[in-house]
């Protein structure tokens, strides 16, 4: 019983982490997140956002496939 708790734990973990990597990804793809200048500002700030939605979708798929 233990195990089977530990792996929907450990799955509502990964789900959660999941969705706040999406809502941050899009969030600076959208504007809401930003960048400080002296960091690249927005322009850089859409595309580390874009790096995180593609990339957290390509680990999220190999995991449900079972490659990850």
């Amino acid at each position: 019983m233990a195990k089977k708790e530990n792996k929907i734990t450990a799955f509502i973990a990964w789900l959660v982490g999941v969705l706040v990597s999406l809502a941050v990804g899009f969030g600076m793809i959208n504007g809401s997140l930003t960048l400080p200048i002296w960091l690249g500002g927005a322009i850089v700030s859409k595309i580390v956002g874009w790096i995180v939605v593609i990339s957290d979708l390509i680990g999220a798929v190999s995991v449900l496939l079972g490659r990850g």
